[in-house]
């Protein structure tokens, strides 16, 4: 099963951007498709983007769409969120996740977590 680390995370001002890295350790990384979630104090763990193992087709949340950018690079088996305009609401632990298959929103469907990385927004 493949194993996740979260890293990037940090203080940051409101517009500001931050890039959070996830890497993969384990083989058949392709095979996988790769999620990043949020949770903040309180609220139940929420989807934010993924994007599938081989043809790297991306999906996201309408609240991060055109703000954050999900992108991976097989060959060193890392995935990548690039945040930028980031808001006060955006401030949570942020999760990688690996399922097999197609991309999903639900975080129950996903198999392996990292650690998770915090991020914080200062308005």
């Amino acid at each position: 099963q493949v194993q996740l680390v979260e890293s990037g995370g940090g203080l940051v001002q409101a517009g500001g951007s931050l890039k959070l890295s996830c890497a993969a350790s384990g083989h058949t990384f392709t095979s996988y498709t790769i999620g990043w979630f949020r949770q903040a104090p309180t609220k139940e763990r929420e989807f934010v983007a993924a994007i599938t193992g081989s043809w790297g087709n991306t999906y996201y949340a309408d609240s991060v769409k055109g703000r954050f950018t999900i992108s991976r690079d097989n060959a060193n088996q890392a995935v990548y969120l690039q945040m930028g305009n980031l808001k006060p609401e955006d401030t949570a632990v942020y999760y990688c996740a690996a399922k097999i298959g197609d991309i999903g929103v639900v975080f129950r469907h996903y198999d392996a977590w990292g650690q998770g990385t915090q991020v914080t927004v200062s308005s």
